[in-house]
């Protein structure tokens, strides 16, 4: 309890802290409990109120940690001195947070119901971003199944979800305050949190009826995803290839019986590195022939540069296309740095993966209504970043495919947490999403943001099942969102507003006794 005394932290200030973490990791996969989020900021702001600097920094780090703990959890299968590194890292970003809501509300006197969800989505942002990015888990995510809250991101962004969220949560801490200390409702809280939450509900509800009006007018491609589930440790088992493509080999034969236009296999699904005229290539582009429909797989590739993580299209009569892996999975695909951080070649699996340089619009060749369908390709970890599925819409994509592999979790809510990011990424920019994983979770988002077509087996399970799932994805017609358009402008406008807020919390003359 010294360091307790230290930084001024009671009992139950710590309990707060840890209460607010345990909540919101309660709100996203594998709990679902997603009405928690709405609520989940407001022990911790509890915990912060009045504390100076170092005191709110150290709690909300507390909370930090124990949200980062409870949520990366899966990476102990990879490496436990990397997840916890990874975990003491993201908390830096929660201290931050906590210092700012104490600094503000101290100086102000005012409830923050601007400056606290905009430093929340700054923060966001900074951490999606600064040493390559790590946009997992984003608060909006924890809303991925309200279909009529999302909608807002095909404007804001993702970002405008985790606002709404951090804007509640502010409010209903005002409010609890006020009524404590005047025994009487906060009507500007109720006011502003109230009104954005309903503008945000009737904007969805809109979407929502729009989207199913369009149903019917729009051009459609069959596409049929592959879960082969193979385990880790046979993957590049040279004794388990003719395991790996007679599985893969079965399932799409099975999927091919109902016409489909497009095969999808998830990423590195092929058991060797594919090169020109290497024997696997040749092979698969016989049986892209032999079935009479496009087979796009993953896998890696080798040429004279090196290895690339890639995604291959094979089509009837027509060459292969790829595209190499552009955004690499620092400390798993490569090291950042690597002079200084060389040394985690000793505590993480490194693989040696070139980055790719351009974005490939795939085109199918074949099919009535199907010739032409333009789409791209996301490689695991990249559908994290919305910025690379808004470029490739902006090049023509009219739906979207991710492949990944997400065995190395294990039966963990990994799987679970990276699907919430295709659900996002398709309501941005309100296009289909086509997903095939390894080992799951395999299947399609429609444009509003509905999930379809999952492969389970008979007791619904969704992972660590092999199987395959065929969807009709419409055609998005070149239809562009404001969020394709215009980027991440939600963003540079909450900055614009935390910097607004900041210069201005000493110049509100009586705030605090106002307060």
């Amino acid at each position: 309890m010294g360091l307790c005394r230290f930084l001024s932290a009671s009992r139950k200030e710590l309990f707060l802290s840890c209460i607010a973490a345990i909540l919101l990791v309660l709100s996203f996969p594998a709990w679902n409990l997603r009405y928690l989020a709405w609520a989940a900021f407001v022990p911790l702001f509890a915990a912060v109120e009045n504390k100076g600097g170092i005191q709110a920094f150290f709690l909300a780090y507390l909370s930090g940690f124990v949200f980062w703990l409870g949520t990366v959890y899966w990476l102990v299968h990879v490496t436990v001195a990397g997840m916890l590194a990874l975990v003491l890292y993201l908390s830096f970003y929660w201290g931050i947070f906590g210092l700012s809501v104490s600094w503000y509300r101290q100086v102000s006197g005012r409830p923050g119901l601007l400056f606290i969800p905009s430093s929340w989505v700054v923060l966001e942002y900074c951490r999606s971003h600064a040493m390559t990015g790590f946009p997992w888990a984003l608060t909006a995510y924890t809303q991925s199944d309200s279909l009529s809250i999302i909608q807002i991101s095909d404007v804001t962004g993702a970002w405008g979800v985790s606002f709404l969220v951090v804007m509640v949560n502010t409010a209903a801490y005002a409010i609890l305050r006020h009524w404590q200390r005047a025994g009487r409702v906060y009507r500007p809280a109720v006011i502003m949190a109230g009104c954005a939450f309903m503008a945000a509900w009737i904007y969805g509800a809109v979407r929502l009826r729009d989207f199913s009006l369009d149903i019917p007018h729009a051009e459609s491609v069959k596409v049929s995803v592959i879960q082969g589930n193979i385990p880790q440790e046979l993957k590049w088992d040279a004794n388990a290839r003719e395991y790996i493509m007679r599985t893969y080999t079965g399932l799409s034969l099975r999927a091919s019986v109902d016409s489909v236009d497009l095969l999808v296999w998830p990423e590195a699904a092929v058991p060797v590195p594919l090169s020109d005229g290497s024997d696997y290539q040749l092979g698969l582009q016989a049986l892209a022939e032999s079935w009479g429909t496009a087979l796009l797989t993953g896998a890696v590739t080798r040429r004279e540069t090196g290895y690339y993580n890639s995604a291959v299209l094979f089509q009837p009569g027509v060459a292969p296309a790829q595209y190499d892996k552009i955004h690499l999975v620092p400390f798993g695909e490569y090291i950042p740095l690597s002079r200084v951080f060389g040394f985690l070649q000793t505590i993480v699996p490194l693989g040696e993966v070139q980055r790719g340089s351009e974005y490939r619009l795939f085109r199918l060749g074949q099919g009535p209504g199907t010739a032409g369908a333009a789409f791209s390709c996301l490689i695991c970890y990249e559908d994290m970043f919305p910025e690379l599925s808004r470029r490739m819409v902006q090049g023509g994509a009219e739906f979207l495919v991710t492949v990944t592999n997400d065995a190395w979790y294990q039966r963990t809510a990994a799987p679970f947490q990276h699907f919430q990011a295709s659900v996002f990424r398709s309501v941005e920019n309100k296009v289909w999403m086509v997903r095939s994983a390894n080992t799951g979770v395999s299947g399609f988002v429609r444009p509003d943001g509905m999930v379809l077509g999952l492969v389970a087996d008979t007791s619904g399970r969704k992972i660590f099942v092999p199987g395959f799932s065929t969807g009709t994805v419409t055609r998005s017609g070149g239809k562009r969102t404001l969020y394709t358009i215009y980027g991440d402008w939600f963003v540079i406008s909450a900055l614009i507003i935390a910097v607004l807020c900041s210069l201005g919390a000493r110049a509100l003359p009586g705030a605090r006794r106002r307060r």
